[in-house]
């Protein structure tokens, strides 16, 4: 059956209730048709099922109502008198009685087991019926595939690389620029004291040879 057992997430089945009464409708209807609506149960079970082998007894059924209801339709009467119609008759009884026995087993060992599937997925997944990451937290490692020599299996020898380090930076002081000694009070005053006495020294000199001269 698709769906189990293929690792695709199996659906919760329905209520066992809703499916017992389905099974009932379609089973009156096949009967109180007296077969002529077999193939409506087949339909059902090659729905749910969606096997190949169910559709092609869906058609097989089909055919079989229709070829019965021709034959039948044959008789020139409202009564069957001809082998052809007794024929007709119980192909339609016999397929009726087919399709009831194969709808409910079929049907029955389908959501068994899909009730099976659906046990053992939620069981596998700690209660849950559909299946999540173990740890979507965990860091997704990507494995490393060493290089090989070409025609070789044996890997490349790799030697381990040191970590990047880089250099310390060397601290270059900043020139400063130089600085003018600032002159003290003591020979500012002392050149202000050779300027005096110069100034004095000459201007006695002047004033001695003004007096020599009278």
């Amino acid at each position: 059956m698709q769906g189990l057992g293929h690792g695709q997430p199996v659906k919760q089945p329905p209520h066992t209730g809703w499916l017992v009464l389905l099974r009932v409708l379609f089973v009156a209807t096949g009967f109180f048709s007296i077969g002529m609506l077999a193939w409506v149960m087949l339909l059902r079970l090659a729905a749910v099922t969606r096997r190949a082998v169910d559709w092609c007894l869906f058609v097989v059924a089909l055919v079989a109502d229709l070829l019965s209801l021709v034959l039948i339709g044959t008789e020139p009467g409202d009564d069957i008198h001809t082998p052809v119609g007794y024929f007709g008759l119980f192909l339609l009884l016999g397929t009726l009685a087919a399709t009831i026995v194969y709808y409910l087993a079929a049907e029955i060992r389908h959501y068994a087991r899909r009730r099976q599937a659906y046990a053992a997925q939620r069981a596998a997944h700690g209660g849950y019926a559909y299946p999540g990451p173990a740890n979507p937290y965990a860091a997704a490692t990507v494995p490393t595939v060493p290089i090989s020599r070409a025609g070789h299996d044996t890997p490349f020898p790799q030697a381990p690389v040191a970590p990047h380090i880089p250099p310390p930076l060397a601290h270059t002081p900043v020139p400063q620029p130089p600085q003018r000694p600032a002159p003290s009070h003591i020979e500012q005053v002392r050149a202000e004291l050779d300027e005096l006495s110069d100034y004095l020294r000459k201007h006695d000199g002047r004033n001695d040879g003004s007096e020599n001269g009278r």
